[in-house]
């Protein structure tokens, strides 16, 4: 709002202190094609006037020592010569230019042409082990609250290795190990669908979900440079991961001939949508700052590079087999095999898998359950993290079915849901029960009384009679999503000056979410203020230097108890900004952070000034606790005592020495680590694993010398209840609920749908900041509208990986296609003052899009089971 440059694209060398003002420029050379041997680059198309003045190729890097950290998840930086290529886009070389003119016009000269590629012969891309294959087998007891025969938390989920392409499943055995005896279950499970008991109906359907790119506003890009002189690499990038980038740019550059005393690392604010989480390309930022002949170079994709090579959504095509009770319409077990296609590099294909599978119960409960999926690799452009994580291509899938399950069975589709709605707790599809309130059975019952769904019939013949040739529909969907990986980790400080100035530092990174908003205002309820002035998206902690072996999903028990013993040990550092973890996870880790330093500072303040005088002071004839302190107007009150405003508060904890600033670490793994400390003197447990404090100006001298690190010192923990790695095998504890009704009108002669009007419920428990949950949900709804009816690419050669693809050909959702000015939306109100708040980015996304579907057929009678209903698909079955 300032005219601040605060997206690391706005940035180049004259805005960052201390860099040199000479700004260098590099782009990219990639392969459009994957079938023939690649033979090398050659610039002779450039001629003598363009030729870079670097050249960067995988027999630089292997010159230099320059590699991958974590290849087998990133892939290498670059194709070697006489290899064919893995994927379309995969990149070859990088030009660096010392005058933007010469870029531009060499950047011009090789788009949409292969001049500078040199082919050899013919030949087929190589053979791809598939990226993972997971089953979850869940069989419940004889009610919902027995105890499960079998289930993934239980027991496991089911991994399986490759043979020629296809999954080794154990072999059945119920006598056997987990894996054996899971798919003896399974194949019972199956058999008995194909052959139910009487009194079950049971379905069989077919879904695909397309290929998408995320089009985030911001490509991907960055600006480095590195200092030779003094061993400093300066980094300037947009990313959802930034300490994960610090650390594996350090480890690669540590082990090249290049040195490195210091890495700066400054991530800019950023739209990520998932495709900058763990994206490859701030690694590429790095290594090509080290052959910038000591200046500055920046690496930014234009929107036709960032088609060919930014993370895409998965297409996921999923085959479900359901059976119901025809009398009651309840749900009586579930199977289901889903195949992804990851494209050119494993990056989080196997989780976005396992994810999509557990996720697609929706929002009920499933006696029994199979859940099998396989993500592929192939030669498409990759696929990673996009909103949504595979839980919209499952959950829109089984949203589409439930409804045709209902109008068979002549059942009203929120009524077959009331019945078969997941309660609180329920057990899910891993054998896990949620945390808290489950309250999606609220919304069912909010949108079955809404106009919208009760006038449905008369506003249908209202309408086409009004507009002749148009057909009206109405289409309802209610999902839950999870939010949180299971290994959720963040560091928050937070400090005092003498003058009151609340000053933060935080993991928190702004990727469009408002998490540098929240997270600011989370410090009020404890402290009196939101933070005065805040470091974001930090990756150096020297007030609390910690170790983690970070192999929180994998490690063993006896691994994880070993390595506890030390206090400086974590399962992880911290995570990234992704699966909508900033509300309640973030948000944990600040609100401790800010209790503490009330707790151990500002409470001893307090009391110092109430219990000061004869007899004890004012504080001497009352009782005073602290639990009844609370903050008004900037003053903390409690018990009748006089008001105290924080200034005071900080000036005296200063001037005594006490406390006046914390640093913590949490870590969740679908529940909060615990841990016991003893500070000056005192014991207490916190849900943190991890803490160090600093004493005010006053401090003694003993104080003062314990303060070694950063300023603060490190207070081992006494104790320390991780939760057991069993655990996961959960997949997830914590969902958000979310509802849409869409009314909408088809034209069967052209194809065309207009949305006119979309009603949604949100349940996010206590909302942090109401303006930015409206934002979210609002652009959600939108990118679900461009998911259910405009975007998709194909996959492989006349795909975006041929580097010809842009917004021209590329479809999105415009504000006349949202329902902006009819558009509503009811957020449940929290059942307590004390709710935490939720993850809501990506699940508000999901039910608009098989609302839409549902609706489509309500208006002209046909079920999609493809996304996106396209004009043209709508005209194959009108015409």
């Amino acid at each position: 709002m300032t005219g601040e440059k605060v997206f690391a694209v706005d940035i180049r060398a004259r805005d960052m202190p201390d860099w040199p003002d000479e700004q260098s420029h590099a782009f990219f050379i990639r392969v459009p094609r994957a079938d023939r041997v690649f033979e090398g680059v050659t610039l002779d198309p450039l001629g003598e006037a363009l030729q870079p003045d670097v050249m960067i190729t995988d027999e630089t890097l292997r010159r230099d020592g320059v590699e991958m950290v974590e290849a087998d998840f990133y892939g290498a930086f670059f194709l070697a010569a006489g290899e064919v290529p893995t994927y379309l886009g995969q990149p070859v070389a990088v030009l660096i230019y010392h005058d933007y003119g010469r870029f531009r016009a060499a950047k011009s000269r090789l788009r949409f042409n292969e001049d500078a590629l040199v082919w050899g012969d013919a030949a087929e891309p190589p053979e791809r082990t598939p990226y993972g294959a997971t089953r979850y087998v869940r069989i419940g007891g004889d009610t919902r609250d027995a105890e499960d025969r079998f289930s993934p938390l239980k027991n496991a989920p089911i991994f399986a290795e490759f043979t020629d392409g296809k999954p080794d499943w154990p072999s059945p055995d119920r006598n056997g190990e987990a894996g054996a005896k899971a798919m003896a279950l399974a194949g019972d499970l199956r058999a008995e669908l194909d052959d139910p008991p009487e009194g079950w109906k049971v379905y069989r359907r077919s879904y695909r979900s397309q290929y998408v790119d995320p089009a985030a506003l911001e490509p991907d890009n960055g600006n480095a440079w590195y200092d030779s002189a003094n061993g400093t690499l300066h980094v300037v990038t947009g990313t959802q991961s930034p300490w994960t980038n610090a650390d594996h740019i350090e480890k690669m550059v540590s082990a090249s001939r290049f040195e490195l005393d210091e890495l700066r690392f400054h991530p800019g604010y950023t739209v990520g949508y998932g495709q900058k989480e763990h994206h490859v390309f701030p690694y590429y930022v790095a290594m090509t700052a080290l052959y910038g002949d000591g200046r500055p170079v920046r690496l930014a994709l234009d929107r036709w590079e960032h088609f060919q090579s930014a993370l895409k959504r998965h297409p996921f095509d999923t085959d479900i087999t359901l059976a119901v009770d025809r009398e009651t319409g309840e749900f009586r077990s579930l199977a289901a095999d889903q195949r992804a296609d990851g494209g050119g590099v494993k990056n989080f294909s196997p989780s976005v898998g396992q994810v999509s599978a557990t996720a697609l119960q929706s929002v009920y409960y499933l006696p029994k359950s199979d859940l099998a999926v396989q993500v592929d690799a192939s030669r498409a452009p990759t696929a990673g993290s996009m909103r949504g994580y595979g839980t919209l291509q499952s959950m829109v899938a089984m949203e589409l079915l439930v409804d045709e399950v209902a109008e068979d069975l002549g059942r009203d589709p929120i009524e077959l849901r009331r019945i078969n709605v997941f309660h609180s707790g329920d057990k899910n599809t891993q054998g896990a029960i949620p945390g808290g309130a489950l309250r999606a059975d609220e919304m069912l019952e909010a949108a079955a009384a809404d106009p919208i769904w009760t006038e449905r019939a008369e506003r249908k013949k209202a309408f086409e009679a009004e507009n002749p040739g148009y057909r009206y529909g109405v289409g309802f969907s209610c999902v839950q999503k999870d939010y949180g990986t299971g290994a959720e980790a963040a560091l928050v400080q937070l400090e005092l000056s003498p003058e009151g100035h609340l000053h933060m530092r935080h993991v928190a990174s702004e990727i469009g979410c408002g998490a540098t908003t929240s997270q600011m205002l989370m410090t009020e309820p404890h402290l009196g203020k939101p933070a005065d002035s805040v470091d974001f998206a930090v990756t150096d902690w020297p007030s609390l230097p910690l170790e983690a072996n970070d192999e929180p999903y994998t490690m063993s028990q006896e691994t994880q108890d070993g390595f506890a013993e030390n206090p400086r040990w974590v399962p992880r550092i911290t995570s990234p900004r992704s699966a909508s973890n900033s509300a309640y996870y973030f948000t944990h880790a600040t609100t401790e952070a800010a209790r503490l330093l009330f707790e151990l500072g500002l409470w001893k303040a307090a009391l110092s000034f109430w219990q000061e005088g004869i007899g004890g002071g004012q504080a001497g004839p009352l009782h005073v606790r602290r639990e009844e302190a609370e903050w008004r107007d900037g003053h903390l009150v409690a018990g009748g005592l006089n008001p105290l405003p924080l200034e005071d508060l900080a000036r005296r904890a200063h001037e005594r020495g006490y406390i006046t600033g914390v640093t913590v670490h949490t870590f969740n793994r679908w529940a909060w680590a615990r841990a016991e400390f003893e500070v000056e003197g005192t014991r207490f447990e916190a849900p943190i694993d991890a803490l160090s404090v600093r004493w005010g100006e006053g401090a003694g001298d003993d104080k003062r010398s314990a303060m070694t690190e950063g300023g603060y010192a490190f207070q081992p923990r006494r104790r320390v209840d991780y939760p057991p790695v069993q655990r996961n095998n959960a997949a997830v504890t914590y969902y958000a609920p979310c509802a849409t009704l869409v009314e909408l009108s088809v034209n069967p002669g052209s194809g065309e749908v207009r949305v006119l009007n979309h009603r949604s419920w949100l349940e996010c428990g206590r909302q942090i900041v109401p303006e930015l949950v409206s934002g979210q949900l609002q652009g959600g709804i939108a990118m679900g509208i461009g998911h259910a009816l405009y975007e998709e690419m194909p996959l492989y050669e006349d795909g975006p990986g041929n580097g010809t693809w842009n917004f021209n050909r590329y479809r999105l959702p415009r504000a006349e296609d949202v329902a902006v000015w009819a558009q509503s939306a009811t957020v449940l109100d929290p059942l307590s003052p004390t709710d935490p708040p939720k993850g809501i980015a990506e699940v508000v996304m999901i039910p608009v899009v098989a609302a839409i579907g549902n609706a489509v057929h309500h208006a002209i009678g046909h079920r999609f089971h493809r996304t996106p209903i396209t004009p043209e698909r709508i005209k194959e079955v009108t015409a």
